[in-house]
């Protein structure tokens, strides 16, 4: 099993600034891409930016330029930076990992963190 735990989260106003972390432990081996995903009320969960393991990034058009994705593997941590955050940035924050293992043939696995709040308004 692999635990993900966000932090980071809170409230700012529109225009500033905000770094969300994600720790990684448990069944840390095998791990492949990380990213993260955002839920706003109402609406269904969706991909923000991922990290492959060889530290290639992407990002959706939305936070092109405003947020920067990163990991520290040694420490097993994953960074978002999010800056000049938007109203619509509100949104509750995921951590996601992947991982893959052989066995017959390869078998892929899918982890999530709980989630941490972002709320942008004036």
């Amino acid at each position: 099993q692999v635990r993900l735990v966000e932090s980071g989260g809170g409230s700012v106003q529109p225009g500033g600034s905000l770094r969300l972390s994600c720790a990684a432990s448990g069944d840390i081996a095998s791990i492949n891409d990380m990213g993260w995903y955002r839920q706003a009320l109402g609406k269904k969960r969706e991909w923000v930016a991922t990290i492959t393991g060889g530290g290639n990034t992407g990002y959706t058009d939305a936070v092109k330029g405003r947020f920067t994705i990163s990991r520290d593997n040694a420490q097993n941590t994953m960074t978002l930076q999010m800056n000049n955050l938007k109203p619509e940035d509100t949104a509750v924050y995921y951590c996601h990992a992947d991982k893959s293992v052989y066995g017959l043939g390869w078998e892929s696995y899918d982890y999530w963190g709980q989630g941490t709040q972002v709320t942008v308004s004036s």
